[in-house]
């Protein structure tokens, strides 16, 4: 049951991940379709209501700190975190936790690399959102 979640999610998650890197942006047309995507599949998956819980709870996080530091946070990742955020829900809280605290770690792990290398670079928060949501929800899937 929430294998098909995964699947969903994946080919999405590569699709953006690959965006936000070369163009530093996640756009509406690949966002918020995915995270209805998300939910609709949780939703037939019997985790409609802790989906959606994950998503509204990321996204306020997400919009909150978007507000108080526009330039950490763009209005892309919130919208990404909506569908993360359903995700990563469908399979519980634990899961949730996981990939919310293993997102920012993961880009601050990058920015430290990346940095290293180019003091004016900047490092996409999309990526490490993907990631961490997929790699999250896998380890409960296998």
């Amino acid at each position: 049951m929430r294998a098909c979640l995964v699947g969903v999610v994946l080919l999405w998650a590569v699709a953006l991940t690959v965006f936000d890197v070369r163009q530093r942006r996640l756009p509406n047309a690949l966002t918020l379709p995915g995270a209805a995507a998300v939910l609709v599949a949780a939703l037939v998956c019997g985790r409609g209501v802790p989906a959606l819980a994950g998503a509204l709870g990321l996204a306020a996080l997400y919009l909150t700190v978007h507000l108080v530091i526009p330039g950490g946070l763009g209005a892309g990742d919130v919208k990404l975190a909506l569908g993360v955020g359903g995700l990563t829900g469908a399979f519980g809280p634990d899961v949730w936790l996981l990939a919310a605290l293993g997102a920012p770690v993961l880009t601050a792990m990058a920015a430290v690399v990346v940095v290293m290398r180019d003091r004016t670079a900047t490092v996409p928060h999309g990526p490490s959102m993907c990631l961490a949501s997929v790699a999250a929800a896998a380890l409960v899937v296998w």
